[in-house]
């Protein structure tokens, strides 16, 4: 499979193995610019592993990435990346402000100081995910739901043109995914696109124009009403027909 040039993502054979055992296999993905899409599978289908290996944080075994048209090192400064919350040390000694502040170290360096300018930003981005109030607090004083909210501020302040979001509703609020939810539509109306890892497939039509089903290989990828079958579904889960069944019987709505 080979991409265009136009796509923000584009994964070509990628393989991906722990201690010689596949955690994602020979994997192809096009996704174009300007989608909100989801990447779905159960447990160990290689969600997390996809998004770590596409931004070099883990070795690949084979396989090409590219952004935009170009390899990783070339498209960094246009790709924003929000960690699993459980992944991040939140006992290191920082607050909310300097978190978001460390968004914009890719622009700045690490050794220049923030302008009154890129301040501004910081404090609009807290203000967008509804955390201005807390700027100056330490992050080890944070609930989970703010934690995330915190994590997703750093990424809005780089105004990427591509965000990968792994597992952003993970242990949140209610309140907190509907304000996730929205900041992601919005990213998407504005012609960004977002890649999100996600569990829930009670939530999967509404939250997402795309989908991509994964479960070590690749079982289907394209727009959601397109891939979000029952006979794709079954692929993915392996015939767990509890998962499968509950996720057509439950229509849940994003905004209740």
């Amino acid at each position: 499979m080979t991409g265009n040039a136009s796509d923000a993502f584009c994964v070509e054979d990628l393989t991906v193995a722990y201690r010689g055992v596949p955690a994602i296999w020979d994997v192809d993905v096009n996704i174009p610019e300007g989608v909100l899409l989801g990447v779905v599978g159960p447990n160990g289908a290689g969600k997390t592993t996809l998004l770590r290996a596409a931004i070099q944080l883990i070795p690949k075994a084979a396989g090409t990435v590219r952004f935009f048209g170009r390899p990783y090192e070339e498209a960094l400064s246009q790709i924003a990346y929000v960690p699993q919350r459980g992944s991040v040390d939140w006992d290191f000694p920082t607050t909310v402000i300097d978190v978001v502040l460390m968004g914009l170290y890719g622009r700045l360096g690490w050794w220049r100081r923030p302008s009154d300018r890129e301040r501004k930003s910081a404090w609009s981005a807290l203000e967008q995910v509804g955390m201005q109030e807390y700027a100056d607090r330490p992050i080890n004083q944070l609930s989970g739901g703010q934690q995330q909210r915190t994590f997703l501020a750093r990424a809005l302040v780089q105004d990427a043109r591509l965000y990968l979001m792994d597992e952003p509703f993970a242990a949140v609020d209610a309140v907190t995914e509907r304000a996730i939810v929205q900041i992601m539509q919005e990213l998407r109306a504005a012609g960004r696109t977002v890649i999100v890892v996600h569990h829930d497939l009670q939530a999967v039509r509404h939250y997402f124009d795309w989908l991509l089903l994964l479960n070590i290989e690749v079982v289907a990828c394209g727009p959601t009403e397109a891939v979000f079958t029952e006979e794709n579904l079954r692929k993915t889960y392996g015939g767990n027909l509890s998962t499968v069944e509950d996720s057509r019987r439950v229509e849940r709505a994003p905004f209740p």
